[in-house]
């Protein structure tokens, strides 16, 4: 196991490092001046140069991608173009809110995904297969962000039971798991989990039907094991999977959120991601993608991990 394990951090540093080059060129190859933003409409070459200079884009770009690897891997990714802060400081407060609200999606979507999906691929051609099928392919196939829109309109324009912005009553600076702050996350969590309840559902649903066709199921009911008992074997084999799944949508969601947390105003990475294109902030952009990538990465090894803790045999393997 330990091995096993120390295999998998191995593998984690190239990817981190393409990941980090593969940022920076991507940012870099962008048409616009990052400057912009600041500079005014008047303003002289002189004082283009000092700002250039100041935030290091007078230099070639291979000595600009060590200079800003070496001080990433001291905790600074720089200073901010649009406001001056510390970009460390502005993407982990945004990592929180986004982790905060990407659980509790996550948790949302796993619970009802797993349970649909196991319904419908015990009770298969029933109609529960047919109506638990239904509402995730719906949940796939709906836009999250115009289902956004809708709660809005339905949940805080029309009935006016939840608030339509903000991620509670004074940001997110004091946030407390209490209902006035946690009715702020109702309807973008719920609008977040859509997608990964469909997808978890599934693939449980495919993973359970093939499973319940191998012949140790077969095995097991003629030895006259209850359902229960059965279902339980089921559910065993299909856990690793579905937590591999899980991973997967918790890293999507803690990047590709931008839509959700625009529509909701909630001050998460994909609104700082947001505000970063739309200002040309290039520190803010890159340091903002290089630490969700380093939560994906870091995510999916604590999957795998979790997945071989479950299931012995991925480690032999």
């Amino acid at each position: 196991m330990l091995a096993y394990l120390l295999r998998r951090i191995l593998y984690t540093l190239p990817i981190l490092l393409g990941v980090a080059l593969v940022c920076f060129a991507l940012v870099h190859i962008a048409p616009g001046d990052p400057l912009v933003s600041v500079l005014p409409a008047d303003a002289s070459a002189e004082l283009q140069a000092q700002l250039r200079t100041l935030y290091g884009f007078d230099r070639p770009l291979p000595e600009q991608f060590a200079r800003w690897v070496w001080r990433a891997l001291h905790g600074d990714l720089g200073l901010s173009i649009a406001n001056s802060r510390p970009v460390s400081s502005e993407v982990m407060t945004a990592v929180v809110n986004t982790l905060r609200l990407a659980l509790v999606a996550t948790l949302i979507g796993f619970v009802l995904g797993s349970l649909f999906g196991f319904v419908a691929g015990y009770f298969r051609n029933s109609w529960l297969d047919r109506l638990a099928s239904a509402v995730s392919v719906l949940g796939v196939s709906v836009p999250h962000y115009w289902l956004g829109m809708v709660m809005v309109i339905v949940f805080s324009s029309l009935l006016m039971w939840l608030p339509a912005t903000g991620a509670g009553p004074g940001g997110s600076e004091d946030w407390a798991w209490d209902w006035d702050h946690v009715q702020f996350m109702v309807m973008p969590a719920i609008t977040m989990s859509v997608i990964p309840m469909g997808i978890i559902a599934r693939t449980v649903r495919a993973l359970v039907a093939e499973l319940l066709d191998q012949e140790f199921i077969t095995g097991l009911r003629a030895k006259g094991l209850s359902h229960v008992g059965v279902f339980r074997h089921v559910l065993k084999n299909a856990a690793p999977t579905a937590l591999a799944v899980m991973g997967l949508q918790l890293g999507y969601l803690l990047g590709g959120s931008i839509l959700i947390e625009t529509v909701f105003s909630w001050p998460g990475t994909g609104f700082l991601l947001n505000q970063a294109i739309f200002q040309r902030d290039l520190p803010l952009l890159q340091g903002s993608i290089l630490v969700l990538a380093l939560f994906f990465v870091l995510l999916n090894l604590l999957v795998d991990v979790m997945q071989t803790l479950l299931d012995p045999r991925i480690a032999r393997q």
